[in-house]
């Protein structure tokens, strides 16, 4: 695919530093690949999108998100006809700036090394959230007070819950591991994080043991087990059902997995937080 250039200045007007759009996207392939000169926070808010990239293809679900940088190369097509996208293109400026500021942010999300945009999962609850706040993003200002606003909340959240991946890692294991997140993939297994490798199971398993220290299970398995950890705190579900959504349908193996990775049961691993949680009068 060819690649053209988009310009923030084609964009946003002058004194303007976000724009939040909302887009249906057509199912037709792009005919090119796009880069451009400026920040752009893009997430799936409903339905399936493939992101064409240089090196091949991705395909993203509800709650997927983009961290796109100045020089990336890619295009979007929707997956049927309800493919929704948000996009939130901030002036470049503003964003070096705040990654100047915050040295949490370093190698993190927009400031990230890499040729692809990094990419993160929300579940459900928390994509309501991110689409909460882009409401008020939606009907506040476009400056550069309105856009930190946004993005400061957010983007404390998810520093640090990035894959930690070497530099020298190929960028098919690098994209595995980062899909690995998404339930759908995780609850899986192995074969889960395989398929979105798109490579034989041997050459994939040989490769993350190299570079990750972990076998495809063991890296499935710890993103399950984050996964279990959020919903042990955030809901009042029973045990069954969130191993489940784990794709652990065997409660003595989930119990297992999850002690290994807290050195507790879930249910003491829930009781205790809860305890540690400070009530108001």
């Amino acid at each position: 695919m060819t690649v053209v250039t988009l310009r923030i200045d084609d964009i946003l007007a002058p004194g303007e530093s976000v724009r939040l759009t909302r887009s249906t996207l057509s199912t037709k392939r792009p005919r090119a690949l796009h880069s451009q000169d400026f920040f752009e926070l893009i997430w799936v808010q409903n339905g399936r999108v493939r992101h064409h990239l240089p090196g091949g293809r991705e395909d993203l679900g509800e709650g997927s998100l983009l961290f796109v940088s100045p020089g990336h190369s890619h295009a979007l097509q929707g997956l049927g006809e309800a493919a929704i996208l948000v996009a939130v293109v901030f002036r470049p400026e503003l964003i070096v700036a705040m990654g100047e500021r915050h040295e949490a942010l370093r190698g993190e999300l927009f400031w990230a090394d890499g040729d692809a945009p990094v990419r993160l999962h929300r579940e459900p609850r928390q994509l309501a959230e991110i689409n909460r706040a882009a409401l008020q993003l939606e009907r506040g200002r476009t400056d550069a007070l309105e856009a930190e606003a946004f993005l400061l909340p957010l983007m404390s959240r998810l520093v640090g819950t990035g894959p930690r991946i070497p530099a020298d890692a190929p960028d098919w294991l690098v994209a595995a591991c980062e899909a690995a997140r998404d339930p759908d993939v995780f609850r899986e297994g192995a074969a889960g994080f395989v398929r979105v490798a798109g490579k034989a199971h041997p050459h994939v398993s040989r490769t993350a043991k190299a570079i990750l220290g972990q076998s495809p299970t063991d890296y499935i398995n710890a993103q399950r087990m984050a996964f279990a950890s959020r919903r042990l705190l955030g809901s009042d579900d029973n045990l069954a059902d969130i191993a489940a959504e784990c794709g652990i349908p065997n409660l003595s193996h989930f119990h297992k997995l999850f002690r290994q990775t807290y050195g507790q049961t879930p249910l003491k691993y829930r009781a205790a937080r809860q305890r540690e949680l400070v009530q108001p009068d």
